[in-house]
């Protein structure tokens, strides 16, 4: 399983950001998504999760009402969609894919990269 994230850059406070992560190796639309992200000197934390139909999503309350999940399983795709960008948002940027609806991080088996998000106040 491969999981390539993209979409990262730097982006005044305010701004917005569209991270996407193209997955492969297994049935897509089997497999619930998540995004994480780690801030310098910090632990990896949840963002937001997608089931595997894409009907339902959580997130946490720091982006709540700004970022948006999405997944096209069409295309093997998951988005995150960053409105409203705050300097606190700064961190890398990480896709996971896993079989359990969870915002732990044992719930999700494969991850990406990572993609650096760096807002500037």
């Amino acid at each position: 399983v491969q999981l390539q994230a993209s979409g990262g850059g730097l982006v005044q406070a305010g701004g917005s950001l569209r991270l996407s992560c193209a997955a492969s190796g297994r049935p897509f639309s089997m497999y619930v998504m998540g995004w994480f992200r780690q801030a310098p000197g910090k632990e990896r934390e949840f963002v937001a999760r997608i089931s595997r139909a894409g009907a339902t999503t959580d997130y946490a309350d720091s982006v709540k009402g700004r970022f948006t999940i999405s997944r096209n399983n069409a295309e093997n795709t998951v988005y995150l969609q960053m409105n409203s960008l705050k300097p606190e948002d700064t961190a890398v940027y990480y896709c996971a894919t896993g079989s359990q609806y969870g915002e732990q991080f044992a719930a999700y088996d494969y991850w990406g990269q990572g993609t650096l998000v760096t807002v500037s106040s």
